[in-house]
């Protein structure tokens, strides 16, 4: 007997939206709202170019948790030392991967400005996920540095046009980008 025989197709079918009703309410979305620059700039309590360093995953709660070390290499606001350690959630432990849209990825050496929040004796996390990365990249030929957001690749639904359109920061020069957040951290909120 053939396991694809017309007359089951529909019972796999059946039993396979069956698994799928039984899934769906187990599993969690995330949605973040859309921060502005301005936004990002205030409501951080650090901002800095940072190299990462390297990264472990670990588990906790029940969930993958990642902390990446970077070093500082200029620091626009708050207060880090040389070193700081950076926790998301998602990663690798052993045979499992936990990936979460908008959760930033890190690759030891890249260059990043990120918008960090957290409170004294906790582990800092990016603002805004993939809103308040911001990376580095040099121009072989040229040495010339842009800044691009991660989030700046994600289509935004505008409910009063009815279409998507892609906000964000996309190969802006890093001159003109620091420029921009040193005007926007002067002006208060």
């Amino acid at each position: 007997m053939n396991f694809l025989e017309p007359r089951r197709i529909p019972w796999i079918l059946f039993c396979g939206g069956l698994a799928l009703l039984t899934i769906a309410p187990a599993t969690r979305a995330t949605t973040l709202a859309r921060l502005q620059f301005a936004q990002l700039a205030q409501e951080s309590t650090a901002v800095a170019r940072l190299r990462c360093l390297g990264s472990d995953s670990l588990w906790q709660g029940g969930e993958i948790w990642t902390e990446t070390r970077f070093e500082v290499l200029e620091l626009e606001k708050g207060l880090l030392p040389r070193l700081v350690a950076i926790r998301m959630v998602g990663g690798r432990a052993g045979h499992f991967h936990s990936r979460v849209d908008g959760v930033p990825v890190f690759r030891p050496g890249e260059e990043v400005y990120l918008f960090l929040w957290g409170r004294e004796g906790q582990a800092f996390s990016v603002m805004g996920w993939s809103q308040g990365t911001f990376r580095i990249t040099r121009n072989a030929r040229t040495g010339a540095e842009t800044v691009t957001q991660d989030s700046a690749a994600t289509p935004v639904f505008d409910p009063q046009t009815q279409e998507f359109r892609r906000e964000g920061v996309r190969n802006l020069p890093l001159t003109i980008f620091r420029e921009k957040l040193r005007r926007t951290l002067e002006r208060r909120p």
